[in-house]
This record gives structure tokens, C-alpha cells and sequence, in this order.
């Protein structure tokens, strides 16, 4: 079997990481703020923060509701969002002036704080991350495939760097940063420690882009992996004189429906019947912090209160698991604030590293014409 040079395999390794290293430092970049979105978002915005100077018991996803729903009587509620502890209940809702708003209600005072009827910084930083704003043109997005395939460029570049830098466990040990040697040598040495510390990271970032890219093209394809709830029958809705008759099911008692069924539900996202077949559909987390907080799901019947779906980890196939704990593992969400701001600073270490591979590239492209240019002056002169 031929023997692959050091020569090609560098060369390989450059072409896996340098078409397209402007695109693949964006992503990165705008990936690690979107890590930390929240927490910026919470930093820079006192009205989506749920402070709690009294000690009152939190009120219930419910009563946020009704309090948008009283505040706006023409209100017509779509969703609420449930984020950490300390962010405020997110109540989603269409009503006069406003085709699309998002209340901010601290649901430890019961207020209102805020009404946004724009872009949010963490939605503009997920979508810029996840699709460049790309529009979606049915189910399918081009900038969607785009950033999907930066999880081959990413694998393709860690496995040629792994066989690049030959013995790279050593830099465990021994690691080597010659600052005296010129920016081409540091910027090396910087670029293989990075990437050596930042193997595992890339592992997991390279394997979830995959999962991405696979599910951007089944969602192409119109396969469902996440079943959604079916409609109702009509037959079975209560005939009414009313041209739109009161549900008798409230949010309330669907969220307890959760409660009860699922042990230790922590809501997380709750969409509103939208139409008289439509459902309660409730999605929610539990204690297994490898899970999303999608990954107990429950559809209600607002009419009876029957239970028309679940979805749980145990009687999940397997790309429902794969679909559910790719975002934990792509997002550092698994161990709360703390792994979080562990992805953030490998975010930025991979981030770094593009850039530090390009500045190789460059060092090395100027050196080997600085070369050719001092050959062909000699070959001049001797002629």
C-alpha cells in the first residue's frame, strides 16, 4: 500500500478548512454567541429577567396567559416559551397592531415587562447560526445546508490535522509554544495545541452538524421524525349553536394533564389549539439532562381532555433520540451555566483556529514566493 506524504496530507487538510474559512469562522462565531444567547440576552435586557426580590412562589404558564389575555383583550394567544428560572414566561400572541408579539411576564410579580413585536436578539442570533437567514422555501432552507455542511468541512479537517501532526497526544504532556521563532512558528504551534485540546469538542460539534445536515435533508423529503399530533375528527366536535364555541378544556388543566402524566414534566414550550380540530400540543423535559426540552411531548383534546399523544425518551425510535439529544450536546446544555460556558470558550478556541489556519496558509503561500522569486533572480543572474 502507497504511503500518503506529510506534503499531501497537509495540503488535504488546508483544503478541507481554507475555501471556505470565512463562511466556517461565521458559523463558529455566531454559533458560540448563540450558546450563550440567554445569558447575554438576560445581561443587556432587565425587562426579560424574572426577579424575585419578595420571595413569591412562581404563578403558573396559565396565568401568564391570562394576564396577556387581560391586558389585550383581542389578544389571540399562540405559544408560550418557558426558559430558565431566572427569564421571564414568554407569551406569544396576535392582536390588533400587532401581527406578531411577545410579552415578557415575570411570573414572579405576575407583570408584564415588556412587549416585543420585533426580532429578539436570541432569535436573531439562532436563526443567523442555523440558517443565515436564508429564507426556507417550503421544507427546506439553503443556508440550512450550508451550515450543516460545515460539519464535513470540520471532520474532514480534524481527521487530515490528526494525521498531520503525528504522536499529537504528546502536546498532553509536553506542549510546545516557541515564541521566539518567528509569528509563523507561534501561529503553528498555537493552531496544534488549539486543536489538539479542542479534539473532543470538534468530535461532538462535527457528529451533531451531521445529524443536522441528515435531518435538514429528511425534512426536505417530507419525513416527519417527530410525529405531529393528528387533527381531530370533526364528528367528534360539539355541535353548537355559537359560531366558535368556547373550549371547555383551559391551559390549566392541560398542563396538569402533563404534570400528571410525565413524572417530573418541566414545561418548556406549549402551542395553543390553533382551530377547533387543533390540540393542546405541550412539549416539556424531565431529568435526564442529555434529553431537549422537547422530549416529553403531549397532545390534549381541548374539547374532552383526552389524551390524543404522547412522546417520551422510552418509546422513542432511534433518530427521535438521536433528534433530541443532538441540540444538548450541540449547545452545551447539558450541565446548565456551567458547560454552557465551557462550549462558549471552545467556540471561541475553534473560531481562533480558522483563522489561525488561514494565517498558516498565508505565511506559507508568501514564503514559498518569496522562494521562487530569490530562484528565479539567481537563475537570471547566472544566465
Amino acid at each position: 500500500m502507497a504511503r500518503v506524504s506529510n506534503r499531501f496530507l497537509f495540503q488535504l487538510h488546508g483544503w478541507f478548512s481554507l475555501p471556505v474559512w470565512v463562511l466556517f469562522s461565521f458559523v463558529c462565531l455566531t454559533g458560540t454567541v448563540a450558546v450563550m444567547s440567554h445569558e447575554f440576552a438576560w445581561l443587556t435586557n432587565e425587562n426579560i429577567r424574572a426577579v424575585n426580590p419578595d420571595n413569591r412562589p412562581a404563578q403558573s404558564v396559565a396565568e401568564s396567559v391570562a394576564t396577556v389575555k387581560k391586558t389585550f383583550p383581542d389578544a389571540d394567544v399562540t405559544g408560550v416559551s418557558v426558559r430558565e428560572s431566572y427569564m421571564a414566561h414568554e407569551v406569544m400572541f396576535t392582536a390588533t397592531g400587532k401581527p406578531f408579539a411577545i410579552a415578557y411576564v415575570n411570573p414572579y410579580s405576575g407583570a408584564i415587562q415588556e412587549v416585543n413585536d420585533g426580532v429578539t436578539f436570541i432569535g436573531f442570533m439562532r436563526t443567523l447560526h442555523g440558517w443565515l437567514y436564508f429564507p426556507w422555501h417550503g421544507s427546506y432552507s439553503l443556508g440550512y445546508y450550508l451550515v450543516s455542511l460545515m460539519s464535513v468541512v470540520m471532520l474532514g479537517a480534524l481527521i487530515t490535522g490528526l494525521l498531520v501532526f503525528k504522536k499529537f497526544w504528546q502536546a498532553y504532556r509536553n506542549p510546545k509554544i516557541r515564541s521566539h521563532q518567528g509569528p509563523r512558528t507561534l501561529t503553528a504551534d498555537l493552531h496544534k495545541l488549539a486543536g489538539v485540546w479542542s479534539i473532543w469538542f470538534m468530535v461532538i460539534m462535527s457528529a451533531t452538524g451531521l445529524w443536522y445536515l441528515i435531518q435538514s435533508v429528511m425534512w426536505h423529503a417530507d419525513i416527519e421524525v417527530d410525529p405531529w399530533p393528528a387533527q381531530l375528527d370533526a364528528q367528534s366536535l360539539p355541535v353548537s349553536s355559537h359560531n366558535t364555541p368556547t373550549m371547555p378544556v383551559s391551559l390549566a388543566q392541560a398542563i396538569t394533564k402533563a404534570e400528571n402524566t410525565f413524572d417530573n414534566f418541566q414545561t418548556s414550550y406549549i402551542m395553543m389549539p390553533e382551530h377547533n380540530r387543533d390540540t393542546y400540543k405541550l412539549y416539556g423535559g424531565g431529568n435526564n439532562p442529555f434529553y431537549d426540552g422537547a422530549s416529553f411531548q403531549l397532545a390534549v383534546n381541548p374539547w374532552n381532555g383526552e389524551i390524543t399523544q404522547t412522546i417520551t425518551p422510552q418509546n422513542m425510535n432511534a433518530l427521535q433520540t438521536i433528534m433530541h439529544i443532538a441540540d444538548p450536546l450541540h449547545f452545551g446544555t447539558i450541565g446548565g451555566i456551567w458547560t454552557k460556558l465551557l462550549w462558549f470558550v471552545f467556540g471561541l478556541i475553534l473560531s481562533g483556529m480558522s483563522v489561525s489556519g488561514f494565517i498558516m496558509w498565508y505565511l506559507r503561500l508568501a514564503k514559498a514566493r518569496t522562494a521562487s522569486r530569490k530562484a528565479t533572480a539567481a537563475r537570471l543572474q547566472e544566465a
